[in-house]
């Protein structure tokens, strides 16, 4: 098999599950609010409740893969992926987007934690960095994709929006799905073989995504209703973000691959860093050096911990993957929830949310950097 292949299968999964729906709802959050479908509040908890559902489909993902091989369990994301958008297109109220949202987030946890590792297990050892890459800048590819398509299918409507979504979905499913990796099982760790913990790495990852949840909840929001930019400039802005998380993911798989996914990681959360501080000038152009470097890092980084996770587990390295990913969801939707809150409490504060991702990005670094060495 061409390596080539597994990881294209890869970058669809993760295009359509995380790119799409996950992050196609940003660019649609103002445009929902300005619809009344649902106020500011009820915006941020339906992003909430998607994390929340990524942790779900996080934690079940490996376990449907040992008893079901991975191709299954892929397809049943991205048909629930699929499902999840099609219903939303149906004003049924805030409960209803809630249990859809949460839904397309147990899709995109399937992806997740099942995409990046069976890639990994698939191609020849020399290629894992460039793969992890392709595979991880799916996301960034359906940001963008989201990004352009939103504006035009919101002519439509908001139901029009939804059902594009879906038929979207389906296309990369029906382009990608012959290529599905099916690597051999894993044994599970032999009596007194200890899995790495990586205690640093993991804290650093879960951090990073906690520090994220501002940008990739109330990003097309920030410029739309906090600087004042037509819901097709947030639109924009959206793209931003999504090139940034190309790079990032591409560019991240390289460097990680060459001198090792601890040590690049740093540098991502640096660029974290220097986005959120960016989002928090009351200046809209500002928004335009945000976006793209709240991509290129929040989402970046995604493919130096898949790397970092091979370096310390070998061929364990799906367990510790498993246990990254399900602390970033613990983390990012623990941290939805509570800025939905306080998103609420403020009167639709921007300016709070940012700030409290600012610190939880420093915190990120901070811990990045003393475990860059181990």
């Amino acid at each position: 098999m061409m390596w080539w292949r597994p990881a294209v299968a890869g970058w669809g999964a993760i295009c359509a599950s995380i790119g799409l729906a996950r992050f196609a709802y940003v660019p649609l959050f103002p445009a929902m609010v300005a619809a009344g479908w649902v106020d500011g509040g009820g915006g941020g908890l339906l992003g909430a409740a998607n994390l929340a559902g990524y942790l779900g489909g996080v934690m079940a993902g490996r376990g449907l893969a040992r008893r079901l091989g991975v191709p299954r369990p892929l397809d049943a994301g991205m048909a629930l992926a699929a499902l999840s958008f099609a219903a939303c297109a149906f004003q049924g109220g805030l409960a209803w987007f809630c249990l859809w949202r949460a839904l397309a987030g147990v899709a995109g946890g399937f992806l997740m934690a099942l995409s990046g590792p069976s890639v990994q297990a698939s191609v020849p050892p020399e290629a894992r960095g460039l793969a992890g890459g392709v595979v991880m800048a799916g996301a960034g590819t359906g940001v963008m994709l989201a990004g352009l398509l939103v504006p035009l299918l919101l002519g439509g409507g908001l139901a029009l929006a939804w059902l594009g979504l879906s038929l979207a979905v389906l296309a990369i499913w029906l382009v990608v799905r012959p290529w599905w990796p099916d690597p051999a099982a894993v044994p599970a760790p032999a009596e007194g073989e200890a899995v790495p913990r990586a205690l640093r790495l993991l804290l650093a990852y879960g951090l990073s995504g906690a520090g994220m949840v501002a940008p990739m909840v109330y990003l097309a929001d920030l410029a739309v209703r906090g600087r004042g930019l037509a819901v097709t400039a947030g639109s924009l802005v959206w793209v931003l973000f999504g090139a940034g998380a190309m790079a990032g993911t591409l560019l991240g798989g390289r460097i990680a691959g060459r001198i090792g996914g601890r040590r690049a990681l740093p540098a991502w959360m640096v660029v974290q860093v220097a986005a959120l501080s960016a989002a928090l000038v009351p200046w809209w152009p500002a928004l335009l050096l945000a976006a793209p470097l709240g991509g290129f890092a929040g989402v970046g980084a995604t493919a130096v911990t898949l790397v970092a996770a091979r370096e310390v587990a070998g061929v364990q390295a799906s367990v510790v993957w498993v246990r990254a990913t399900a602390g970033y969801a613990i983390a990012q939707a623990g941290t939805a929830f509570a800025l939905a809150a306080v998103f609420a409490a403020t009167g639709d504060s921007h300016a709070a949310v940012f700030a409290a991702g600012l610190a939880l990005s420093a915190a990120a670094l901070v811990v990045a950097w003393h475990g860059r060495a181990g």
